[in-house]
């Protein structure tokens, strides 16, 4: 059978100036798509066992590409985009037609498949930029830059994480600050600053996804991955706090918590829904084989 996708917190989005309104619903994916992308959970010590993909029904893949129309030419920033999941992730959207800001502290990878998507013919535009994520200064440079020569960041999607094998009896404090200045407070910067592009540019409908991990939802028994996990538990806070503000805000930005493991087909069908539509969490599992 195809793995079941678990939507949680699927909300009915309030119309501007009210507040409330919200329903759960539940999708067992059936047929795959035959285009639907199968990618891997970010190697990290705590993020064990094999990887399956995320099927999408052929029905729900031909009204994501509908959905996705809304978004055409407009801007994703990608963190962590030079390989694995951030990379498919870009691609799937240059697919789709979308202009990505795909960033990492190594832009080698990402010019490389900036390249393929072009030569693919595919309508959107990958730009690679160098971004040290553990760096505050450089994250708001980057913002700067997509302001100044792309007006500003419509989709943020925050992927770049970073795992350590740093234990808490034993572990170093470098580890420990490494781990937390990019799951955490990159994520946050990046949302921050892609939340104030979004508003200074009247921006209603604009979407902030976070990936995630189980490593935010369990504590294995595994001393390597105790600090890690930690840092994805404040991710899986941190989602959730943010669309509580976003509801007070009253605006009808979106935010979405992923966690692997075909994220880049998530992603494309989190954003072809429609605009009055929140989708909070979404968790993959697969379904025993039935003969």
């Amino acid at each position: 059978m195809w793995p079941i996708v678990e939507e949680r917190r699927v909300e009915s989005r309030p119309q501007a100036g009210q507040v409330g309104g919200s329903s759960r619903r539940g999708l067992e994916a059936g047929r795959a798509a035959a285009a639907a992308v199968s990618v891997g959970e970010r190697p990290s010590p705590c993020d064990l066992g094999p990887s399956s993909a995320v099927q999408v029904p052929s029905s729900r893949s031909e009204m994501a590409r509908g959905g996705m129309e809304r978004w055409r030419d407009r801007l994703a920033l990608v963190t962590g985009a030079s390989g694995g999941i951030g990379a498919a992730v870009a691609r799937a959207l240059v697919q789709q037609g979308l202009k990505v800001v795909g960033c990492a502290r190594t832009v080698g990878n990402i010019e490389e498949l900036a390249a393929e998507c072009k030569s693919a013919g595919y309508p959107g535009t990958l730009i690679p930029y160098r971004c040290d994520l553990s760096n505050e200064e450089d994250i708001l440079s980057m913002f700067s830059a997509i302001r100044s020569q792309h007006s500003g960041v419509d989709i943020c999607i925050n992927n770049a994480g970073l795992a350590r094998p740093d234990t808490l009896l034993s572990g170093s404090t470098s580890g420990w600050k490494d781990m937390f200045n990019v799951n955490v407070l990159a994520l946050s910067i990046c949302t921050r600053e892609a939340y104030q592009s979004m508003k200074e540019r009247n921006v209603d409908d604009g979407h902030i996804i976070n990936i995630n991990s189980m490593s935010g939802h369990r504590v294995v028994p595994q001393s390597v991955a105790h600090f890690y996990s930690a840092t994805k538990y404040a991710v899986t806070a941190l989602t959730e706090g943010l669309r509580q503000e976003l509801r007070e805000a009253q605006t009808h930005i979106r935010a979405t918590c992923l966690k692997p493991e075909d994220v880049a087909q998530a992603i494309i069908y989190v954003l072809s829904t429609p605009p009055h539509v929140q989708i909070g969490d979404i968790q993959m599992r697969p379904t025993e084989q039935v003969t």
